[in-house]
């Protein structure tokens, strides 16, 4: 997938989760393409650390720590005052946060064990764009990326050659294919704003204890072509391309 044109301007994006292996590796990744990115996170002080860890590579990078817990309607809105006071505008809206929760045998698992699943991985995603929407609408590329997983595919934990239907779970899974359906309504309601779920695959960070097998620069690959590509094929994506439902 090609992420970004050279004639590209700069874009301003908001990324929630930016300290986490996926997170972070984006914020790195559009700082250094020279875009305006804004570190949605729960702790100011790990964001600043991840913010200066950045810039030690990239000094000019242009990264901008916001407060921004997606389970708290005072904190996304607080965030967005933050952004909306700010000369940067909103190009991008990449909800990234996420929690894996108890992946235990579906058989043990109890309506309890859904709750802080959906609150981060669904109603989060909400909550944030519902609260960003209006200054997303301002931008005149506005676009709205939601951190899937091939987990919430249907099709992809249906096919035996995939890694995804080996793995069990009531919770994760539908918390994923929930934020499938979310991102398709959206699109409908939103036909303004190029909205696209992607999976960033099976990748080694902290999430799955360093197990994947995609570098954290690969698992993001996807997320860039979703925030920067001026062609995007399909509405629920990886980084080889169309992922089915």
């Amino acid at each position: 997938m090609t992420t970004q044109n050279s004639t590209q301007p700069s874009l301003s994006v908001l990324l929630t989760g930016a300290t986490g292996g996926l997170g972070s590796e984006t914020s790195r990744r559009l700082a250094a393409a020279g875009h305006t990115v804004w570190m949605g996170v729960r702790d100011t002080r790990a964001g600043e650390d991840t913010a200066a860890k950045i810039r030690a590579d990239h000094p000019d990078a242009d990264l901008r720590v916001a407060e921004l817990d997606v389970t708290d309607d005072e904190s996304v809105t607080a965030a967005h005052d933050v952004v909306s006071r700010s000369a940067t505008g909103l190009d991008v809206l990449v909800n990234n946060a996420g929690i894996l929760g108890n992946f235990g045998d579906p058989v043990g698992t109890v309506p309890a064990d859904f709750l802080p699943v959906f609150g981060v991985n669904l109603l989060g995603p909400v909550r944030v764009t519902h609260t960003f929407l209006p200054l997303l609408r301002r931008s005149a590329t506005p676009r709205l990326v939601m951190v899937s997983s091939g987990m919430g595919s249907f099709a992809v934990t249906s096919d035996p050659q995939r890694i995804e239907s080996t793995l069990p779970g009531l919770v994760y899974t539908s918390s994923k294919a929930a934020l499938n359906m979310v991102t398709l309504m959206y699109a409908k309601a939103l036909p303004e704003v190029r909205v696209v779920a992607v999976d960033p695959g099976y990748t080694a960070t902290a999430f799955n204890g360093f197990s994947g097998t995609q570098s954290v620069e690969e698992g993001t690959d996807a997320i860039l072509a979703a925030c920067l590509a001026e062609t995007l094929e399909g509405l629920f994506v990886d980084r080889h391309g169309v992922v089915p439902w």
